[in-house]
């Protein structure tokens, strides 16, 4: 495991752990943790995420990984039915991801880079277009 990956890893860990003692809201932000499943390791990971409400839904950005996708939307894409949000003083609840595109991402996007600019900067860095990702309780 390299350095860089061992690392996040851990900020990872203590930020589920800030979460879960103290709350939901870091930066000016409501975050959740997300329960994924590794696509090559099959063993369980913990993302703490910003998100934004969408009516009863969540939506996350998978702004991280530099010029690829965060490994969290790659091991979303690999095991859709192995997804869940954990929010504070919740446990982790299943949820359906669904990529957002076209128009509705046209829209979900104006609303995230509204109420958080720094949205629209990091994304003028790069050269990817951030996917946007809905979470939604499942039935």
């Amino acid at each position: 495991m390299s350095v860089s990956l061992w690392f996040q890893r851990k900020m990872n860990a203590r930020t589920a752990t800030r979460i879960r003692r103290k709350g939901g809201s870091m930066m000016g932000m409501e975050v959740l943790i997300l329960h994924t499943v590794g696509r090559k390791s099959g063993e369980p990971r913990e993302t703490p995420l910003s998100w934004f409400a969408d009516g009863s839904d969540r939506v996350v950005i998978a702004s991280g990984g530099g010029d690829r996708n965060p490994d969290w939307y790659a091991n979303l894409r690999a095991n859709p039915s192995q997804v869940a949000v954990e929010l504070h003083g919740s446990s982790a609840t299943p949820v359906v991801a669904t990529r957002l595109d076209g128009a509705e991402r046209e829209q979900a996007w104006a609303r995230i880079v509204e109420a958080q600019p720094r949205y629209a900067k990091y994304q003028k860095k790069s050269d990817r277009e951030y996917p946007l990702v809905r979470l939604s309780a499942r039935a």
